[in-house]
């Protein structure tokens, strides 16, 4: 399997200048390989992207913090991120990928290692199996150390997640709004459904990010802005945004990281909005012990 590059070297210096404190809340490392190896079960094999190219792209564009979110690329073996928050100075938190076996001392183990959620896998062509009964064991013994759940999921699928979103007791946290058909408008099927998610359900936060994935115009994403943007103003206190750098799966359209940047005033577009966006909403869910 030929490695793959999803990202660019010398991405665009954004005109938005973030607020102190600014969280880049979804991004992943990648490696290095030597040191901490794919999974056999890995769907796609990256080039490296290091925990250095990682905070040096942080500080390039503006950012204080970042979320290490554990790539499907590495499985259940969460080294890789780990060290990622290690090399960060405090200032990098992590979500990892879990074994449903795992035992209650491996958990303080990863909490110990900055470790503040579990994320679930539902798209078919990143996972294998995503065993429902099994996830919910392990929603329930993460809430005891104050952890939130990661779910990602794809639009067409959010009805028959109901039950099971219900049914875990933690904060939830949406990847990139369940992927709705932005094509369909501000006033779309899928939007309006993901809508009354989060209105009859206060416990589901999501990640207001993946302009890049979303958007069938590609940049400067005016379709994305137009159906998101109402959803950061109506749901303020419970969205996350992140460049999602290194792209997993995007080796096709790679996406240049100051122009994702440039669209968060656009999404958020008074200085309150950017502030719980970026600051005061991540704070509370990675830096709050």
């Amino acid at each position: 399997m030929s490695r793959i590059k999803t990202w660019v070297d010398t991405p665009a210096i954004p005109r938005f200048v973030p607020p102190p404190g600014a969280v880049d809340a979804h991004v992943h490392v990648f490696g290095p390989e030597a040191t901490f190896p794919f999974s056999p079960m890995a769907k796609y094999h990256p080039e490296d992207a290091t925990p250095e190219m990682l905070f040096a792209l942080r500080d390039k564009l503006g950012f204080s913090r970042n979320v290490i979110v554990q790539a499907s690329c590495h499985g259940v073996d969460n080294a890789a991120t780990l060290n990622g928050i290690a090399k960060s100075n405090g200032r990098a938190r992590g979500v990892a990928v879990v074994d449903p076996g795992i035992s209650d001392a491996d958990l303080d183990a990863l909490h110990a290692g900055g470790i503040r959620g579990v994320r679930f896998n539902f798209l078919k062509r990143l996972v294998d199996n995503a065993p429902k009964d099994k996830f919910l064991d392990v929603a329930r013994r993460i809430e005891r150390l104050g952890w939130h759940v990661v779910v990602y999921f794809e639009a067409d699928i959010l009805d028959e997640l109901i039950p099971f979103l219900e049914a875990i007791p933690t904060i939830i946290v949406v990847d990139h709004l369940g992927r709705p058909d932005i094509a369909q408008g501000p006033d779309g099927k899928d939007i309006t459904a993901f809508r009354h998610l989060l209105e009859t359900h206060p416990n589901i936060w999501t990640k207001v990010s993946g302009a890049e994935r979303l958007s069938p115009q590609g940049p400067p994403f005016d379709d994305f802005v137009e159906v998101i943007r109402p959803v950061v103003e109506a749901f303020p206190d419970r969205v996350l945004w992140g460049t999602d750098w290194p792209h997993p799966n995007m080796e096709h359209r790679i996406p240049d990281d100051g122009q994702l940047v440039d669209v968060l005033p656009r999404i958020a577009v008074t200085a309150e909005l950017q502030r719980k966006l970026l600051v005061d909403n991540p704070d509370r869910l990675y830096w709050n012990d």
